[in-house]
Protein backbone atom coordinates (compact mmCIF):
# COMPACT_ATOMS: atom_id res chain seq x y z
CA UNK A 1 0.00 0.00 0.00
CA UNK A 2 2.89 2.43 0.54
CA UNK A 3 3.92 1.76 -3.06
CA UNK A 4 1.18 2.92 -4.30
CA UNK A 5 0.74 5.86 -2.33
CA UNK A 6 4.60 6.72 -3.47
CA UNK A 7 4.07 6.32 -6.95
CA UNK A 8 0.26 8.33 -6.42
CA UNK A 9 2.50 11.58 -5.05
CA UNK A 10 5.27 11.21 -7.59
CA UNK A 11 2.54 10.72 -10.74
CA UNK A 12 0.89 14.06 -8.98
CA UNK A 13 4.23 15.95 -8.73
CA UNK A 14 4.79 15.15 -12.32
CA UNK A 15 1.48 16.09 -13.49
CA UNK A 16 1.95 19.96 -13.60
CA UNK A 17 5.68 19.82 -15.04
CA UNK A 18 3.68 17.27 -17.46
CA UNK A 19 1.24 20.23 -18.12
CA UNK A 20 4.56 22.67 -18.52
CA UNK A 21 5.85 20.71 -21.20
CA UNK A 22 2.95 20.26 -23.41
CA UNK A 23 2.31 24.32 -22.77
CA UNK A 24 5.61 24.75 -23.71
CA UNK A 25 5.80 23.09 -26.85
CA UNK A 26 2.62 24.47 -27.45
CA UNK A 27 3.73 27.76 -27.29
CA UNK A 28 7.38 26.99 -29.18
CA UNK A 29 4.85 25.83 -32.20
CA UNK A 30 2.47 28.69 -32.08
CA UNK A 31 5.60 31.28 -31.82
CA UNK A 32 7.52 29.63 -34.54
CA UNK A 33 4.18 29.74 -37.27
CA UNK A 34 3.36 33.35 -35.59
CA UNK A 35 7.10 34.46 -36.71
CA UNK A 36 6.57 33.46 -39.86
CA UNK A 37 2.98 34.78 -40.65
CA UNK A 38 4.33 38.63 -39.20
CA UNK A 39 7.65 37.72 -41.72
CA UNK A 40 5.50 37.44 -44.37
CA UNK A 41 3.00 40.15 -43.76
CA UNK A 42 5.21 42.55 -43.38
CA UNK A 43 6.83 41.52 -46.83
CA UNK A 44 3.28 41.63 -48.65
CA UNK A 45 2.73 44.90 -46.62
CA UNK A 46 5.67 46.88 -48.35
CA UNK A 47 4.91 45.09 -51.61
CA UNK A 48 1.58 46.91 -51.95
CA UNK A 49 2.59 50.23 -50.20
CA UNK A 50 4.14 52.37 -52.71
CA UNK A 51 5.68 54.69 -49.68
CA UNK A 52 7.66 51.50 -47.98
CA UNK A 53 10.60 50.56 -49.98
CA UNK A 54 10.84 46.28 -50.71
CA UNK A 55 13.99 46.40 -49.04
CA UNK A 56 12.81 48.13 -45.76
CA UNK A 57 9.96 45.56 -45.97
CA UNK A 58 12.29 41.96 -46.50
CA UNK A 59 14.82 43.76 -43.69
CA UNK A 60 11.96 44.31 -41.07
CA UNK A 61 10.19 41.03 -41.62
CA UNK A 62 13.08 39.59 -40.85
CA UNK A 63 13.46 41.72 -37.94
CA UNK A 64 9.62 41.21 -36.67
CA UNK A 65 10.06 37.38 -37.30
CA UNK A 66 12.85 37.60 -34.90
CA UNK A 67 11.39 39.37 -32.13
CA UNK A 68 8.14 37.17 -32.30
CA UNK A 69 10.79 34.31 -31.32
CA UNK A 70 12.30 36.48 -28.55
CA UNK A 71 9.04 37.02 -26.99
CA UNK A 72 7.99 33.12 -27.25
CA UNK A 73 11.19 32.29 -26.12
CA UNK A 74 10.83 34.08 -22.72
CA UNK A 75 7.28 32.93 -22.42
CA UNK A 76 8.45 29.57 -21.83
CA UNK A 77 11.14 30.44 -19.82
CA UNK A 78 8.64 32.22 -17.52
CA UNK A 79 6.25 29.05 -17.98
CA UNK A 80 8.73 26.62 -16.03
CA UNK A 81 8.99 29.50 -13.33
CA UNK A 82 12.72 30.93 -14.54
CA UNK A 83 12.78 34.96 -13.60
CA UNK A 84 13.59 36.38 -17.21
CA UNK A 85 15.02 39.30 -14.57
CA UNK A 86 17.86 37.15 -12.70
CA UNK A 87 18.20 35.43 -16.26
CA UNK A 88 20.00 38.21 -17.87
CA UNK A 89 21.83 39.44 -14.13
CA UNK A 90 23.58 35.79 -14.53
CA UNK A 91 24.00 36.08 -18.36
CA UNK A 92 25.32 39.48 -17.70
CA UNK A 93 28.43 38.48 -16.32
CA UNK A 94 29.68 36.53 -19.13
CA UNK A 95 28.90 39.33 -21.74
CA UNK A 96 32.18 39.60 -22.21
CA UNK A 97 32.76 35.92 -23.54
CA UNK A 98 29.30 35.70 -25.54
CA UNK A 99 30.02 38.80 -27.19
CA UNK A 100 33.82 37.78 -28.41
CA UNK A 101 31.61 33.90 -29.17
CA UNK A 102 29.10 35.96 -31.15
CA UNK A 103 31.08 38.97 -32.74
CA UNK A 104 30.30 37.88 -36.25
CA UNK A 105 26.75 37.69 -36.03
CA UNK A 106 26.66 40.76 -33.60
CA UNK A 107 28.60 42.33 -36.87
CA UNK A 108 26.22 41.47 -39.36
CA UNK A 109 22.91 42.60 -37.19
CA UNK A 110 25.03 45.73 -37.21
CA UNK A 111 26.02 46.02 -40.60
CA UNK A 112 22.59 45.21 -41.46
CA UNK A 113 20.60 48.40 -39.63
CA UNK A 114 23.80 50.59 -41.88
CA UNK A 115 22.47 48.73 -45.17
CA UNK A 116 18.93 49.54 -44.34
CA UNK A 117 19.70 53.11 -43.35
CA UNK A 118 22.30 54.20 -45.66
CA UNK A 119 20.57 52.19 -48.37
CA UNK A 120 23.73 51.68 -50.77
CA UNK A 121 21.44 49.19 -52.69
CA UNK A 122 17.87 47.53 -52.59
CA UNK A 123 16.38 45.13 -54.22
CA UNK A 124 16.67 44.16 -57.68
CA UNK A 125 19.50 46.34 -58.33
CA UNK A 126 22.39 44.60 -60.00
CA UNK A 127 25.69 44.91 -57.58
CA UNK A 128 29.07 44.07 -57.16
CA UNK A 129 30.28 43.99 -53.72
CA UNK A 130 33.85 43.26 -53.28
CA UNK A 131 33.99 41.28 -57.02
CA UNK A 132 31.29 39.49 -56.68
CA UNK A 133 28.30 40.44 -59.06
CA UNK A 134 24.18 40.08 -58.63
CA UNK A 135 20.92 41.25 -58.61
CA UNK A 136 19.76 41.72 -54.76
CA UNK A 137 17.18 39.44 -53.98
CA UNK A 138 17.23 39.45 -50.64
CA UNK A 139 18.18 41.59 -47.34
CA UNK A 140 18.18 39.92 -43.91
CA UNK A 141 19.67 41.26 -40.82
CA UNK A 142 22.67 38.88 -41.00
CA UNK A 143 22.85 38.15 -44.74
CA UNK A 144 22.20 40.00 -48.53
CA UNK A 145 21.50 37.34 -50.94
CA UNK A 146 22.33 38.00 -54.50
CA UNK A 147 21.63 36.22 -57.96
CA UNK A 148 23.93 35.94 -60.55
CA UNK A 149 23.63 35.96 -64.42
CA UNK A 150 23.69 32.25 -64.82
CA UNK A 151 21.04 32.06 -61.75
CA UNK A 152 23.77 31.07 -58.94
CA UNK A 153 22.60 32.08 -55.94
CA UNK A 154 25.52 33.76 -53.73
CA UNK A 155 24.68 34.31 -49.28
CA UNK A 156 26.94 37.33 -48.42
CA UNK A 157 26.91 38.43 -44.54
CA UNK A 158 26.41 41.82 -43.96
CA UNK A 159 29.54 42.87 -42.30
CA UNK A 160 31.73 41.64 -45.77
CA UNK A 161 28.64 44.00 -47.57
CA UNK A 162 29.19 46.82 -45.69
CA UNK A 163 33.10 46.66 -45.49
CA UNK A 164 33.40 46.25 -49.07
CA UNK A 165 33.83 48.80 -52.04
CA UNK A 166 29.52 48.16 -53.47
CA UNK A 167 29.16 48.86 -57.26
CA UNK A 168 25.77 49.62 -57.80
CA UNK A 169 25.22 49.20 -61.53
CA UNK A 170 21.28 50.15 -60.64
CA UNK A 171 21.06 53.33 -58.80
CA UNK A 172 20.88 55.48 -61.64
CA UNK A 173 18.58 54.97 -64.24
CA UNK A 174 20.69 56.38 -67.39
CA UNK A 175 24.23 54.89 -67.98
CA UNK A 176 26.59 55.89 -70.49
CA UNK A 177 27.54 53.32 -73.63
CA UNK A 178 31.67 53.29 -74.43
CA UNK A 179 32.74 50.77 -77.72
CA UNK A 180 35.97 50.97 -79.05
CA UNK A 181 36.31 49.98 -82.49
CA UNK A 182 39.91 49.38 -84.67
CA UNK A 183 40.13 50.01 -87.75
CA UNK A 184 42.92 49.38 -90.11
CA UNK A 185 45.47 52.76 -90.48
CA UNK A 186 44.75 52.15 -94.83
CA UNK A 187 41.26 52.66 -94.11
CA UNK A 188 39.05 56.20 -93.96
CA UNK A 189 38.50 57.04 -89.99
CA UNK A 190 36.34 59.70 -91.17
CA UNK A 191 34.14 57.35 -92.81
CA UNK A 192 34.03 55.03 -90.16
CA UNK A 193 32.92 57.50 -87.78
CA UNK A 194 30.59 58.60 -89.97
CA UNK A 195 29.28 54.65 -90.16
CA UNK A 196 29.48 54.73 -86.32
CA UNK A 197 27.32 58.00 -85.75
CA UNK A 198 24.77 56.75 -88.17
CA UNK A 199 24.01 52.91 -86.82
CA UNK A 200 24.03 54.56 -83.24
CA UNK A 201 21.44 57.43 -84.58
CA UNK A 202 19.43 54.75 -85.78
CA UNK A 203 18.64 52.98 -82.41
CA UNK A 204 15.71 54.54 -80.58
CA UNK A 205 17.08 53.06 -77.28
CA UNK A 206 20.61 55.84 -77.69
CA UNK A 207 19.41 59.25 -76.11
CA UNK A 208 19.32 62.41 -78.48
CA UNK A 209 20.76 64.40 -75.70
CA UNK A 210 23.69 64.18 -74.49
CA UNK A 211 24.52 63.39 -78.16
CA UNK A 212 26.64 60.40 -79.39
CA UNK A 213 30.61 61.35 -79.07
CA UNK A 214 32.73 59.24 -81.58
CA UNK A 215 36.62 60.19 -81.73
CA UNK A 216 40.10 58.65 -82.91
CA UNK A 217 41.50 57.78 -79.09
CA UNK A 218 44.31 55.40 -79.98
CA UNK A 219 46.99 55.01 -82.43
CA UNK A 220 47.43 51.06 -81.70
CA UNK A 221 50.12 48.49 -82.81
CA UNK A 222 47.85 47.42 -85.62
CA UNK A 223 44.68 49.42 -85.66
CA UNK A 224 43.57 53.23 -85.15
CA UNK A 225 40.93 52.96 -82.26
CA UNK A 226 37.51 55.01 -82.26
CA UNK A 227 36.02 55.38 -79.82
CA UNK A 228 31.90 56.50 -79.10
CA UNK A 229 30.23 57.74 -76.06
CA UNK A 230 26.42 57.27 -75.98
CA UNK A 231 23.74 57.35 -73.21
CA UNK A 232 20.84 54.78 -72.62
CA UNK A 233 18.70 53.79 -70.09
CA UNK A 234 20.72 51.34 -67.40
CA UNK A 235 17.95 48.77 -68.28
CA UNK A 236 19.08 48.53 -71.81
CA UNK A 237 22.77 48.99 -71.52
CA UNK A 238 23.62 45.67 -72.11
CA UNK A 239 21.38 44.61 -75.35
CA UNK A 240 22.08 48.04 -76.88
CA UNK A 241 26.02 46.88 -76.47
CA UNK A 242 25.49 43.69 -77.78
CA UNK A 243 23.40 44.79 -80.84
CA UNK A 244 25.33 47.53 -81.29
CA UNK A 245 28.71 45.77 -81.70
CA UNK A 246 27.71 43.48 -84.22
CA UNK A 247 25.35 46.35 -86.26
CA UNK A 248 28.24 48.18 -86.69
CA UNK A 249 30.37 45.60 -87.64
CA UNK A 250 28.17 44.26 -90.60
CA UNK A 251 28.15 48.21 -91.42
CA UNK A 252 32.00 48.11 -91.54
CA UNK A 253 32.26 45.03 -94.08
CA UNK A 254 29.41 46.45 -96.25
CA UNK A 255 31.32 50.07 -96.33
CA UNK A 256 34.34 48.40 -96.92
CA UNK A 257 36.28 49.37 -93.64
CA UNK A 258 38.11 46.16 -92.01
CA UNK A 259 38.52 45.41 -88.76
CA UNK A 260 42.12 44.03 -88.69
CA UNK A 261 43.97 41.91 -86.02
CA UNK A 262 47.52 41.35 -84.41
CA UNK A 263 50.05 39.66 -87.10
CA UNK A 264 53.53 38.01 -86.02
CA UNK A 265 56.40 37.33 -88.30
CA UNK A 266 57.72 34.08 -87.62
CA UNK A 267 62.35 34.54 -88.87
CA UNK A 268 63.87 31.13 -89.14
CA UNK A 269 67.30 30.31 -89.49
Amino acid sequence: MEEVNSLLSQITELGPLALNCIKAIAILVVGYVLSRLVHRWIRWAALKSETIDDTLGYFFGSLGRYLVLIVTLITVLQLFGIQVASLIAVLGAATLAIGLALQGTLSNIAAGVMLVIFRPYKLEDYVDIGGTSGTVTDLTLFFTQLKTPANVQIIMPNSTAWGAVITNYSFYKKRRLDLTFGIDYGDDADKAMEIITSVSNADDRVFDDPAIWVKVTNLGDSSVDITTRMWCTADDYWTLKFDLTKEIKEAFDKGGISIPYPHQVEIRK
